[in-house]
């Protein structure tokens, strides 16, 4: 199977950076994929985006270097096997609480004796049938890799215990639906954010883990990496193009072209 390009940097201590690609057009994987980003997370949590979809854009990006982190939604163990077997080398699950949902998704993620995840080989994973079975099952556990979400204060009391299940191999903190449920809605940089960082990243030691979290510069990236991070999530592509067509309206705004723009108001 595919050699995870994720897996084998932080195995060698070298840092990670993942970035998110929204739009169903796989040419936009191909070409993230071609550019060599060290994977792309694709979100079927929180957008329409189906299995079958999705193993096309697997599909496109598998022409480069990319490898893919698919997120489920909350207690899709279930869907998290089919988009390992459609050839996502990571599964992020979101929302995890305890140590015993942690083991759920190991037992879904890992083929026996680390988990109980079922088998079927008629997939670009294995890739169809042509890998012998032991070692396709030594080769996709070893390959694979299973990152938990801690997006709450409650799976921060947790965070020992999740850290330390086998088979969990990155816990990721999310800012975003923590600093809602926490009560301090997009203030990224309270102390209750720095602290979780901190927690995480014991955490993660004492466990020997990796952690991974998302970033809005390379600025706040340095920090995360300073602290401990070893991997960075940062952008996508939907922000890529928003950003692109604002500069493109600052451009030439001087010019004398005027927008009709919906979303900021139109120019005057």
């Amino acid at each position: 199977m595919r050699r995870s390009r994720v897996k084998a940097k932080l195995i060698a201590g070298e840092p990670v950076l993942v970035t998110t690609c929204h739009f169903t057009d796989p040419s936009v994987f191909e070409l993230t994929s071609l550019l060599g980003f060290d994977a792309i997370w694709i979100d079927l949590e929180h957008h329409a985006t189906s299995v079958e979809t999705a193993s096309q854009l697997m599909r496109a990006a598998r022409v480069g270097a990319s490898d893919i982190i698919a997120r489920p939604a909350k207690g899709e163990f279930m869907r998290m096997g089919r988009l390992l077997e459609a050839g996502a080398q990571g599964i992020m699950y979101p929302r995890c609480e305890s140590a015993e949902e942690a083991a759920e998704v190991v037992k879904w993620g890992k083929f026996a004796p680390a988990g109980e995840r079922g088998i079927d080989c008629g997939n670009p994973d294995n890739p169809y049938c042509f890998s012998p079975l032991p070692g396709y099952l030594d080769e996709a556990n070893r390959e694979t890799f299973l990152m938990v979400q801690l997006e709450s204060p409650n799976s921060l009391d947790h965070v020992d215990a999740i850290a330390a299940v086998p088979g969990v191999d990155v816990l990721m903190f999310g800012p975003g639906d923590f600093s809602i449920l926490a009560g301090i809605p997009g203030q990224f940089d309270h102390p209750l954010i720095h602290e979780a960082y901190r927690s995480v990243d014991a955490a993660a030691k004492r466990a020997g883990k990796w952690w991974a979290t998302t970033s809005p510069s390379a600025e706040h990236s340095k920090m995360l990496l300073d602290l401990g991070a070893n991997i960075v999530c940062h952008g996508g592509d939907l922000l890529h193009l928003r950003n692109g067509l604002l500069d493109m309206q600052r451009r030439f705004g001087p010019l004398g072209f005027k927008f009709d723009d919906r979303l900021n108001g139109p120019s005057v």
